[in-house]
């Protein structure tokens, strides 16, 4: 489709532009996600559509690319050892915390959302684990860049695939059963959880996401490089209120990018904890 010249173009717009980086061995899946939009926009040649991106005045077109080159790969309670580990070991000792202060409220950033059951779980879990402990102010903020995906977590209606590993008990109590295959997201979890769009590279915007007791931002900062990394992650630790966790994929980790956290060990997984200074 394009020379090498041209794709290192795309590249560095999309590096620019959201901090991801695709090297060379991308190539072939950027090709096919460009071709895909020039024939959608009906724009004919590499070099007009890369002048489209660019342009001030299209960049809804520069968003629909981005939704073209995002993977979304998500479920409920997707990496469930990781959420018991949170549930169990971390969370018991951050409303002890928060009681001791007469501060009850807890808010959760569901960071790179994508199609919304990760914010969804996160949900469940908060209203779980806080039955018994009174009446508390629960806010879940779920962030995408990608604003196709936060339509579909909006509507909050997800099939089989998605609720597999929704224990029966919270399916029954939390969603309602449109068919066999189908079900919504109840009152419960809809009146707690805001979805909005969210660059990580749109420093005014990261600025207004303070606050947070804790962040998950999982599986998403391996497809940055350590310099966006690094951004951030600094941006993640100002969001979080002290004594705060962040929480990564398994595969993820900010040791030799930042040394602003403790690392703490549960099981199998690390938490990012931002320290009481």
């Amino acid at each position: 489709m394009s020379s090498p010249f041209d794709m290192q173009k795309f590249r560095t717009l999309i590096y620019n532009e959201t901090g991801m980086l695709f090297d060379e061995k991308k190539d072939y899946y950027l090709t096919s996600r460009i071709e895909q939009r020039m024939k959608e926009a009906r724009i004919p040649t590499v070099a007009e559509y890369y002048q489209t991106l660019m342009l001030g005045n299209t960049r809804d077109e520069f968003q629909k690319f981005v939704e073209a080159i995002t993977i979304n790969e998500t479920y409920m309670f997707r990496d469930f050892p990781q959420l018991q580990g949170f549930a169990e070991k971390i969370f018991p000792a951050h409303v002890e915390s928060k009681l001791k202060k007469k501060d009850k409220t807890m808010r959760v950033w569901s960071a790179a959302c994508s199609t919304g059951e990760e914010a969804y779980t996160l949900a469940i879990i908060l209203k779980e684990m806080l039955t018994g402990h009174g009446d508390w102010q629960i806010n879940v903020i779920a962030t995408d860049i990608d604003t196709k995906v936060l339509d579909i977590a909006k509507k909050g209606v997800y099939g089989a695939r998605s609720m597999k590993d929704t224990p029966l008990a919270y399916r029954q109590k939390y969603f309602i059963a449109e068919d066999k295959d189908s079900f919504s997201a109840g009152p419960l979890l809809r009146n707690i959880i805001k979805f909005h769009q969210l660059n990580f590279m749109d420093k005014e915007e990261m600025r207004k996401m303070r606050n947070f007791d804790f962040i998950f931002c999982r599986n998403v900062l391996i497809y940055f490089d350590d310099n966006s990394r690094k951004k951030v992650v600094e941006q993640l630790y100002e969001s979080l209120v002290p004594n705060g966790h962040l929480f990564l994929g398994h595969s993820e980790s900010i040791g030799r990018i930042t040394d602003f956290f403790e690392t703490q060990t549960i099981q199998s997984f690390m938490s990012y904890r931002k320290p009481l200074r």
